[in-house]
């Protein structure tokens, strides 16, 4: 059986979602967040949250329960897919983790193996382009502990890409070095103070999904 891949994504579109809305304007944290969103048009979307009781003035929801300063709310999503809960729900890919914050979300999920996860991006960044995807993460294939990470190498541009290739084919992250910044920069055709840029723009991207 493939491992499975934890995925965090980010959004930094206020208006995704009445939760991001609210947690916006009442400049409060949302992370208790229930949603049961089917994976067919099997039955209707349903999403509960709690939040600050003060933060009644910034939504038109009505609690269905409270509990001293927290208040639980829950609304009916509509028809068509609108937020990354309901597109993830296309998949059966249910929300692990929601945290709306500042006007931004960050979601958890789970995926059963490599091409959904790839099938699930996919879609995230068609109908979202201001998905961040920030980290993914494999379970172990064996009992024995293990610290997998994917890279997201969408991250690079495609200069940055072909720097990065250009210098590892011709050894220049090997010990000693097979090349150096003047001969690789001579191969691209660009300055070595250029090629330098990209190489240190390219590592740092990829440094903060391994990091």
């Amino acid at each position: 059986m493939p491992p499975g891949i934890r995925a965090t994504v980010a959004f930094t579109t206020p208006d995704l979602c009445p939760i991001v809305e609210l947690s916006d304007a009442a400049e409060i944290t949302v992370d208790s967040v229930a949603t049961n969103v089917p994976a067919s048009d099997c039955g209707e979307c349903v999403t509960e949250f709690s939040a600050d009781a003060d933060a009644d003035s910034e939504t038109d929801l009505t609690p269905i329960f409270s509990h001293g300063p927290t208040n639980r709310y829950r609304f009916t999503h509509d028809d068509g897919v609108n937020c990354p809960c309901e597109c993830l729900g296309q998949f059966g890919c249910p929300v692990a983790r929601y945290v709306a914050q500042d006007g931004h979300l960050t979601l958890v999920f789970h995926a059963a193996d490599y091409e959904e996860l790839r099938s699930v991006v996919a879609e995230l960044r068609d109908r979202f382009p201001d998905v961040d995807i920030k980290r993914f993460v494999r379970s172990p294939a064996v009992e024995q502990s293990q610290d997998s990470v994917f890279v997201d190498r969408s991250k690079l541009t495609t200069r940055q890409l072909e720097v990065l290739q250009t210098a590892y084919d011709m050894g220049y992250f090997e010990r000693p070095r097979r090349a150096n910044a003047t001969e690789i920069a001579a191969e691209l055709d660009i300055n070595p103070s250029t090629l330098t840029e990209h190489l240190a723009a390219a590592e740092s991207k990829l440094l903060e999904d391994i990091l």
